[in-house]
Order: C-alpha cells, then sequence, then structure tokens
C-alpha cells in the first residue's frame, strides 16, 4: 500500500510541473508575441492555477495506480519492447487512444453542459473568460475525476507502448494548453488546410468559449460534424 501511495504522490508531483512547465511556457509565448493579450487576468490566471493544480491531484492518483500496477503486477497491457506487437500497431494504437479520448470527452463534455450539471461543475472552467494558457486544467474536481480516468482505464483494455502512451500523454497536454491560450498559434494555411479542418485548434475551441453550446471536441472535428455541433472558428 505504501507503494502505491509513493506512486500516487509521485505522479501528482510529476503532473503538477509538467502544468506549471507547459503552461508557463505558452503564457510566456503569449506574453511574447501578443503583448497585454492577458492584462487584467490577474485574479482570474490565480484562479486557473489554483484549481489546475488540485486537478493534477486527480489526475495523478489513478496515473500512479496504473504505473505501480504495470512495473510492480504487469496488470496493464503497456509494454515496452516493441517486438511484443506488430510494429504498425505502434501508430494505430496512438491514434485508437486519441479517437476513443476524443469521443469519451466529446460527450461527456455535452452532458456537462446540460444547465443542472453545467451550474454545479462546468461553470468553473467556462469562469475563464477569456481563457488563457493556464485555463486547461481548471476543471472542478467532479470534472477532472471524469476526464482522467479514460485513459487509465484504457492501458487495462487495449495494448500499447510505453512510447506511444507518453506521446497519447504529450498530445493531450500540449492540445490542452494551446486551445485555450485565445490565441491561434498555428499558421492560417494549416488550419484552413484538408487536414486542419478536422483538427481542433484555438480558432475551433475559442468559439466553443464564445458560443458554449458548440465545438465540443477535444482533438477532432469529427463528432461535431457529424452530431451538428461544429459552429466553424472563432478569430481569437
Amino acid at each position: 500500500m505504501d507503494s502505491v501511495l509513493a506512486s500516487a504522490i509521485a505522479m501528482t508531483v510529476i503532473v503538477a510541473v509538467r502544468y506549471l512547465i507547459t503552461s508557463g511556457m505558452f503564457a510566456w509565448a503569449t506574453h511574447k508575441v501578443r503583448p497585454g493579450h492577458y492584462t487584467g487576468l490577474d485574479r482570474q490566471i490565480r484562479s486557473e492555477i489554483t484549481w489546475s493544480l488540485a486537478t493534477a491531484a486527480i489526475y495523478g492518483v489513478p496515473a500512479g495506480a496504473v504505473a505501480w500496477g504495470w512495473q510492480q503486477r504487469g496488470w496493464t497491457k503497456i509494454y515496452a519492447d516493441p517486438q511484443a506487437y506488430p510494429l504498425w500497431w505502434m501508430p494505430v494504437s496512438l491514434l485508437l487512444y486519441l479517437f476513443i479520448h476524443d469521443t469519451w470527452f466529446y460527450w461527456t463534455h455535452r452532458w456537462m453542459h446540460r444547465p443542472a450539471v453545467f451550474r454545479r461543475v462546468h461553470a468553473i472552467h467556462h469562469a475563464s473568460r477569456p481563457p488563457t494558457a493556464w485555463a486547461a486544467m481548471n476543471f472542478h474536481p467532479i470534472e477532472a475525476a471524469i476526464v482522467s480516468l479514460l485513459i487509465p482505464a484504457l492501458v487495462f483494455v487495449i495494448p500499447i507502448h510505453v512510447g506511444m502512451l507518453g506521446l497519447v500523454l504529450l498530445v493531450m497536454t500540449v492540445m490542452g494548453v494551446t486551445n485555450h491560450m485565445g490565441w491561434e498559434m498555428f499558421p492560417a494555411w494549416l488550419v484552413h488546410s484538408r487536414a486542419g479542418n478536422w483538427l481542433i485548434t484555438a480558432s475551433h475551441h475559442h468559439r466553443h468559449h464564445e458560443l458554449y453550446r458548440c465545438n465540443y471536441g477535444l482533438y477532432f472535428r469529427f463528432w461535431d460534424r457529424m452530431c451538428g455541433t461544429d459552429k466553424g472558428l472563432s478569430a481569437p
């Protein structure tokens, strides 16, 4: 039990430091590229950081349990030997994890916009007006738990190389931050390209923070387009 607790604490620290470094880096980039963009938002940013550090603990506990189960018991389907499965499975598993996570996020996100749930849970995230680079993990504890539990559950079901799992977490972290920066860091030719029309960037997610009842996805615009909730791009 002590080793599980130690693993959970270690992962909480890792998630918190990862958040502070990543959000801090993009907040610094915002200061350099868009001077004054976050002027007057000091109180909001302090709130975003406080809630995000609480979220880090909620993320860290299941992640620590997974790390302990993998290293000490071999309970998960995480593997380190690249020859354990065909090499083609590595990119396939990466895309599969991202698609399943995006699906989970879309439908739970829509549910959290039901009025009663929004008032009690999701309103904390939307208190970021406009969102900043510090807002990616600005969640009520219930929302943090919903968001954080899927990937730890998937590793018990779908095999994934440890490197691909790290890449999933990297994509989740970077897109979570860049989509909330309040400005579009990617060039227009990419955002408006054929591939860009299926990917979510700040231009798409900022629209969600403007209109609330649209653009619910995390990585891809697939479910928004399938369900008629894609309302195009903003100009943050």
